[in-house]
C-alpha cells in the first residue's frame, strides 16, 4: 500500500474488482493505492470498532449504510491500537461529525493511519455485486496511483487471495500482557491472541477474571504456565485451514479437560480440533444485525458478526470426536451456517460471532457467564 496526503472529495479515485467491475468516486482518507479482499458490513453504527478489529486485516470494507463518519472518532472505542482494514468504502461521508465524544474526523483518522479509501460510489450496487459474485480481491487507487483500467486490473489480480492466508501472527501481540480483574479476582484465564479485540478481555475482567493474553505462537506449556482456570481462543483474520499451531494447542487443552471458550476464529479452531472441516463462505457475515438461534435454549439473538469462513459440521446430529460427543449449539437463521459448537463430555464451547459486541448488540453477553459457570463447575 502506498499513501500520500488526505484527499477526501478532492482527488479522483477508482475501485477495481478482480472480475473487472469498476466504480469511480473521490478519495477518502489517504491518497494512494491499496489491495485486499472486498467485503461488506451491514452495521449502521460502530464503524470505529469495525476499523480497529484485527479480524479485518487485509480486507477492504464496504459500508452498506450510506452515511458514515457522523460521530467522528473518539479515543475510547478503539478495539486495538490501530486501524486494520486495508481500505474503506463509503457512499456519503459526514462533512462535520456531531458527537460530544468526537476528537477528530474519520477522514483525518484514516489519513493519519495511511488507510486509502473511496467515497461517492454506489455502495448498494457494489454490495449486490459482491452478494451475487462473492467476496473477491479489490484495489482502490487515487491520485498518482490512478492509471489506465487494464493496468489497475492486472495489479488487483496479482494481489494475494484470502483463501490460504495465514494472518493471525501478523496481528497478535508479540509479548504476553495481563488485563486485571475488575473488583475481586475469581479466576485466571489464558487467552490465546489470534487477533483479539480489546473489549473481549474487558468483558471477562468485569466478571472477576484476570486475563493473561498470550501471543498466537504460545505453546501448551505457555498456556499452563499461568495456571489457568480456563483457556480462551480469540477472533482473528485469515483462513482457519492454515492455523495448524493453534489447533495443536487447543487439542492439548482439550486433552487436559480445562474449561475452554472460543470466539469467531476460535470457533473455527475448535471445529478443526474436533475433526471438522472449514470452508470459505461466498460473501461472509459482517455487521451487527445477524439473527442466530441458541439451540440449547431456542432463543433467537441479534448478534455482531465478522467472518468469511465457517465450520463444516452436521446441524442435526451429535458427532463423535476424539474428545467426546459434540453438537452444533448455534445456527445462523439467514443461511443455516454453523455459529457455535459445544462438547457434551468436556467443558468446552465456542461461537462464531462476537458476544463482546461493541458497539452492540448485547444479546449474547450471557456467553461470558456460561464460561464462568464452566470454571465454577470445574473448581467445585
Amino acid at each position: 500500500m502506498t499513501t500520500s496526503t488526505r484527499g477526501a472529495g478532492k482527488a479522483p479515485a477508482v475501485l477495481v474488482l478482480e472480475d473487472g467491475r469498476i466504480f469511480r468516486g473521490r478519495a477518502y482518507g489517504a491518497v494512494g493505492a491499496t489491495f485486499g479482499e472486498a467485503v461488506f458490513s451491514t452495521g449502521m453504527t460502530g464503524y470505529q470498532e469495525t476499523l480497529t478489529d484485527p479480524s479485518y486485516h487485509r480486507q477492504v470494507v464496504v459500508m452498506t449504510a450510506p452515511h458514515i463518519g457522523n460521530t467522528g472518532i473518539n479515543d475510547e472505542d478503539m478495539e486495538s491500537k490501530k486501524i486494520w482494514v486495508s481500505g474503506y468504502v463509503v457512499r456519503d461521508p459526514a462533512r462535520v461529525p456531531s458527537s460530544w465524544r468526537s476528537r477528530r474526523t474519520l477522514d483525518d483518522e484514516l489519513d493519519a493511519q495511511g488507510v486509502v479509501g473511496i467515497s461517492g460510489i454506489d455502495t448498494r450496487a457494489l454490495t449486490r455485486h459482491l452478494r451475487e459474485r462473492g467476496a473477491m480481491r479489490v484495489g482502490i487507487f487515487s491520485g498518482d496511483a490512478v492509471q489506465d483500467d487494464a493496468a489497475l486490473l492486472a495489479r488487483v489480480q496479482e494481489a494475494p487471495e484470502m483463501k490460504g492466508a495465514d494472518l493471525s501472527a501478523e496481528v497478535a501481540t508479540t509479548e504476553p500482557y495481563v488485563v486485571p480483574a475488575i473488583g475481586e479476582k475469581k479466576f485466571t484465564v489464558a487467552a490465546v491472541d489470534l487477533g483479539i479485540k480489546g473489549m473481549t478481555p474487558h468483558r471477562m475482567a468485569e466478571r472477576g477474571i484476570e486475563v493473561h493474553v498470550l501471543p498466537a505462537t504460545a505453546s501448551v506449556e505457555d498456556v499452563y504456565a499461568v495456571n489457568p482456570d480456563g483457556v480462551f481462543f480469540s477472533n482473528g483474520p485469515g483462513d482457519p485451514a492454515t492455523a495448524d499451531h493453534p489447533v495443536s494447542v487447543m487439542r492439548g487443552v482439550l486433552e487436559r479437560g480445562t474449561p475452554l471458550f472460543g470466539i469467531c476464529f476460535g470457533n473455527q479452531i475448535l471445529g478443526r480440533a474436533l475433526g471438522f472441516g472449514t470452508f470459505k463462505l461466498k460473501y461472509g457475515h459482517r455487521g451487527i444485525n445477524q439473527p442466530v438461534q441458541d439451540r440449547t435454549t431456542g432463543k433467537v439473538e441479534v448478534t455482531a458478526h465478522n467472518h468469511g469462513f465457517a465450520v463444516d459440521a452436521p446441524l442435526d446430529k451429535v458427532s463423535d470426536t476424539p474428545y467426546g460427543r459434540a453438537e452444533v449449539s448455534h445456527v445462523c437463521l439467514n443461511d443455516n451456517v454453523v455459529e457455535g459448537l459445544r462438547l457434551l463430555d468436556k467443558p468446552a464451547f465456542s461461537v462464531q460471532y462476537h458476544p463482546e459486541a461493541a458497539a452492540g448488540p448485547h444479546d449474547a453477553a450471557y456467553l461470558f457467564d456460561r464460561f464462568v459457570s464452566l470454571m465454577e463447575g470445574q473448581r467445585a
